[in-house]
């Protein structure tokens, strides 16, 4: 089996104040985007369309129906938010993006990335496995509910990891209650929701 190195460079805009962290990337050829969830079926922009516009496809390009990458860069780095994932390296046991058939090989350095972060001191898994995988990475079971939070030093800052529902349409939950939990997630860490 191959084992996959991260396509991406951590997204760490300035004053960002939360970074997400989803697993790793599909597999090239579901991308219609150079970015982080460019996926069309994965739903986390159409989440973040609704969470701070209302508005499903705000970040959609109908007519050539994919994402629009620049958008969303410049609506990130206005918002303070980040995003990588928790694994740097990975094996696909079935060659697609399910978390269930990824096997993590290396683990991302969130303590070197939150590094370069000054006003981040919260992260939201974008999934189960992404969470699992770096909480758990230590010993300590960490059991968190979807919204809810467990704190974790990563260097020398103490750090509320929340456990967010998944964006991928294979998660048994509709959209709205998706939004409900983001919109949550963002009012927490003091930024303007709809």
């Amino acid at each position: 089996m191959t084992v996959e190195s991260h396509p991406l460079k951590p997204f760490l805009p300035s004053g960002a104040k939360i970074l997400l962290l989803g697993s790793f990337p599909p597999p090239k050829e579901k991308w219609k985007i150079n970015f982080y969830y460019p996926n069309f079926q994965n739903d986390m922009w159409r989440i973040f369309g609704l969470v701070f516009f209302g508005h499903k496809d705000y970040f959609i390009l109908k007519k050539e129906k994919t994402f629009d990458e620049f958008k969303i860069r410049a609506f990130l780095i206005d918002t303070g938010i980040a995003i990588y994932d928790t694994a740097e390296k990975v094996i696909r046991k079935k060659g697609n993006a399910s978390d269930q058939f990824l096997q993590i090989v290396e683990l991302s350095d969130i303590s070197g990335i939150l590094s370069k972060m000054s006003l981040c001191n919260a992260i939201a898994f974008t999934g189960t496995k992404s969470m699992d995988a770096l909480l758990n990475s230590t010993g300590k079971k960490h059991v968190v509910p979807i919204g809810g939070f467990a704190e974790k030093v990563f260097g020398d800052r103490n750090v509320k990891c929340y456990r967010m529902p998944s964006s991928s349409r294979a998660y048994p939950l509709a959209i709205q209650k998706k939004v409900q939990f983001y919109r949550e997630l963002f009012k927490s860490v003091g930024m303007e929701v709809i």
